[in-house]
């Protein structure tokens, strides 16, 4: 079972949600995964730690065009969906922008004169660590200055084992970084906050995962803070509530000590076991 935690916005609580639904996981005796697939900014490992098990190297094939064998036709720039091509047939000139490129090979699939050539480059690394007897973490991280994180990303929900009970800490926001983790999900928990600013990313949240066509449900973290907009709007659309958690000092000191709340507080560890089994009987009801 995957189930993916995102929001709309960074800041909600995305982390806070998937650390402790983890914790509760692994410490009932579920084999557990959690995978941080926020590869521009991972930081489950600021709460969680383990036994680091390996780091691999994950590669983007550029092509280069070899002008001294290339006959200038003009079939790899038309082959090439994502314009990763200038050519300019009257100069004679053309060349790959690597930031463009998106590996697909469409280009050295329709060169007919073998003058494309493909070079591996790292854009970023997927690092598993053990956590006590059977549960993983699994860290996503996009190389400084790389534009696209979703082949990093792609690499880590990879790296899973399928019969895990399986935790995808999704990037904030609703583009292709987080489409490529929630597709995966069988579950979708939304993050929201109680503001307009929360309420606003929430509607295009849900708006997105509803053409997903994929159950969900919305956590209101800091519950206590702004207005009741939230509510009335998950009330209106009859969008189910899973959760609300207070704002609460207590609550923001544990988290930015970098603790566990369900470790430091054993009601927490109830509230997110109660909730994980609130989603299971979604699942299969």
């Amino acid at each position: 079972m995957k189930i993916a935690i995102a929001s709309g916005k960074g800041g909600t609580g995305k982390t806070f949600v998937s650390t402790n639904l983890f914790w509760t996981a692994q410490h009932s005796g579920m084999p557990t995964t959690l995978i941080d697939c926020d590869a521009e900014e991972p930081n489950v490992s600021e709460f969680l730690r383990g036994e680091e098990q390996s780091v691999e190297k994950v590669v983007q094939h550029i092509p280069y065009i070899n002008v001294g064998a290339c006959t200038f036709c003009g079939k790899c720039a038309e082959y090439c969906n994502y314009n990763a091509i200038l050519f300019l047939p009257e100069s004679r000139f053309i060349k790959v922008l690597p930031d463009l490129c998106h590996d697909c090979g469409a280009c050295s699939y329709a060169c007919e004169y073998g003058a494309i050539i493909e070079q591996e480059k790292t854009i970023g690394t997927v690092k598993i660590s053990l956590v006590g007897n059977s549960s993983y973490i699994i860290e996503s991280r996009l190389e400084v200055g790389e534009h696209s994180p979703v082949s990093v990303i792609k690499k880590a929900i990879k790296a899973a084992d399928s019969q895990h009970l399986i935790l995808l800490d999704a990037p904030p926001g609703i583009s292709c970084p987080f489409i490529t983790t929630a597709e995966q999900a069988d579950f979708i928990i939304l993050v929201t906050e109680p503001t307009p600013f929360g309420l606003h990313d929430l509607e295009l949240s849900v708006s997105t995962v509803q053409q997903l066509q994929k159950p969900f449900g919305v956590i209101v973290n800091k519950s206590g803070l702004g207005n009741r907009a939230v509510y009335q709007w998950l009330d209106e659309n009859k969008i189910p509530l899973l959760l609300e958690v207070p704002f609460d000092k207590d609550i923001a000191r544990i988290y930015s000590e970098g603790k566990i709340l369900a470790k430091e507080n054993p009601t927490y560890q109830k509230i997110f076991m109660d909730l994980l089994n609130k989603i299971v009987k979604t699942l299969w009801s």
